[in-house]
């Protein structure tokens, strides 16, 4: 290897990992935290780990620390429908609602559980809203999310869903087909 090479390369290494820890000290000790923030993350890695109830006790807790916490509420209601206690669930959305109406995710989130409920038309209605309000939420979970989460094939996503059931409300009442198990289950609610 050409020593001008080797250098640069060696002075690039050193570089980088005195950067590296550099920034790791100041994020750790030098930002201010929030209250509840670390409750918060925490929770939002107990979620992607698929450990629901300990989501739900860490979202709980970043929300008696910090009880105007936006993305904590979100975090509960999306841990209670995991949870399958749907009217709590109902009731945690609807108050992320309130507090921020504007925010298309939340809607989102409502319709999967209205959907898992079999209120049907409240779940396109609310998939509708969330796509009125976030175009980018008819694409579902980028590339870099499914490979994180182990999803080589992207799940169905709210427009899809949404035109599927217009199409099957349509049809005779015999006929349709509402519930699909095998795709029902690969939907994920949506983490912003």
């Amino acid at each position: 290897m050409d020593d001008r090479l080797y250098r640069f390369l060696k002075f690039t290494a050193i570089a980088m990992t005195i950067a590296w820890v550099g920034w790791s000290i100041y994020d750790s000790f030098l930002t201010g935290r929030t209250p509840g923030e670390m409750s918060y993350h925490a929770a939002n890695k107990f979620f992607e780990d698929g450990d629901y109830a300990r989501a739900l006790e860490e979202y709980d807790a970043a929300l008696r620390e910090e009880p105007q916490n936006i993305h904590a509420l979100r975090g509960r209601a999306r841990s209670l429908m995991q949870l399958g206690r749907d009217s709590e669930a109902l009731a945690v959305f609807d108050e992320a609602i309130a507090r921020e109406p504007d925010f298309g995710a939340t809607y989102a989130n409502r319709g999967i559980l209205y959907d898992r409920m079999g209120k049907y038309p409240q779940a396109i209605a609310d998939y509708e809203k969330a796509l009125q309000l976030d175009r980018e939420l008819a694409d579902g979970p980028n590339w870099l999310t499914r490979f994180l989460r182990l999803q080589p094939d992207k799940p169905p996503t709210i427009d899809e869903r949404a035109r599927y059931l217009r199409a099957e409300l349509a049809k005779p009442e015999s006929e349709r087909v509402l519930r699909k198990p095998d795709d029902d289950n690969k939907q994920r609610p949506y983490k912003m």
